[in-house]
């Protein structure tokens, strides 16, 4: 057995949402989390896809609000901890002030990879409230090790128990979250995690990479669920993580059972990979592109190759879909 365990973060019911458009109800949820309590799961994310306070025309109006939702999950969760996500200036501190009345435990405040200076404010508010914090680092392949560094250290000293690098892009292979893990986790004081996405069919190896360097937290979703080529499958991640002599508090029957349900009662698509997937994996371009991208470059009559290397060029991250539409329309006109 390995000196050190892994905690299992469960983000289906927040990054899975995504792939029903926001759409889960209170029904899934409140079964959802009763059957991820009984598995052992350390921690349950519930929410929007893009986390507190995003439900809006921009980002998609959710089916169930947060106050609902976050109540029916703290009232199935007994054993399990409670996880949200936030992004400050999508989510306010109103917001954080009602999900600390109902109960949430664990508060993931993010940011993009290299401007973690807006989580601060947020870091330090929930830790004077005695919440667990851990700091997110968004589409962490735009940045090298030494800058994540940085960055995590700006949110460590701000008071984040733990820091989690998110491949938002699903752009990484095991080498590169290799370096980046280990580089946090022999330079910082708290945990580390990793959180994977699958464009490129390296989501679980990354997971396993990551645990192998030392991440301490490793986030997945039930059957990969997830936008586009989806998540770290959580039931392969721990069966591997279990081959590799890890230990985790989860009962494996149970979690093969949660399985079972959320593919007849909540996952409409199981994730594959599509060649849009592997091209926005390859380009390091945002997931939740795919889609944008493949209906503008029909619009505008131009090549979808063409239009992704445009796109990874201008470093393109999450919304900033106007930047689509602009980089096809030059790309029409000088194929004019």
């Amino acid at each position: 057995m390995k000196n050190n365990s892994i905690l299992i973060s469960d983000c289906s019911l927040r990054d899975g949402n995504h792939a029903v458009k926001h759409q889960l109800s209170i029904d899934q949820i409140a079964e959802y989390c009763e059957g991820a309590d009984r598995a052992g799961l350390d921690i349950i994310e519930v929410g929007h896809g893009y986390g507190l306070g995003a439900s809006s025309s921009a980002f998609g109006i959710s089916k169930v609000g947060d106050e609902a939702m976050l109540k029916v999950a703290r009232e199935k969760c007994k054993q399990s901890m409670l996880g949200i996500h936030f992004v400050p200036g999508v989510g306010k501190h109103s917001e954080l002030d009602m999900a600390i009345d109902i109960g949430v435990d664990v508060f993931r405040v993010a940011s993009h990879c290299t401007e973690s200076n807006i989580t601060y404010r947020s870091i330090g508010y929930l830790k004077r409230k005695e919440k667990i914090v851990f700091g997110v680092l968004i589409m962490s392949h735009m940045a090298d090790a030494d800058r994540l560094l940085n960055e995590a250290l700006g949110m460590q000293s701000a008071g984040a128990d733990g820091i989690i690098l998110m491949d938002s892009a699903g752009y990484s292979t095991p080498d590169i979250v290799g370096e980046k893990v280990s580089t946090l986790k022999n330079n910082l004081s708290v945990k580390v995690g990793y959180h994977a996405h699958n464009n490129l069919g390296l989501a679980v190896a990354n997971s396993v990479v990551a645990a192998e360097s030392g991440a301490s937290i490793i986030d997945a979703t039930i059957k990969g669920f997830g936008a586009g080529a989806g998540n770290a499958q959580l039931e392969a991640v721990v069966a591997v993580l279990e081959r590799y002599g890890y230990s985790m508090n989860l009962k494996f029957q149970d979690l093969i059972d949660l399985s079972s349900y959320a593919e007849r009662n909540i996952i409409a698509r199981i994730p594959d990979i599509k060649t849009i997937n592997i091209m926005t994996g390859m380009y390091g371009l945002f997931t939740g592109y795919g889609p944008y991208i493949q209906k503008i470059s029909s619009d505008f009559g131009v090549n979808i190759f063409e239009l992704c290397e445009r796109l990874a060029k201008r470093r393109l991250v999450a919304s900033q879909e106007d930047i689509i539409i602009e980089e096809a329309s030059r790309l029409a006109k000088s194929t004019d």
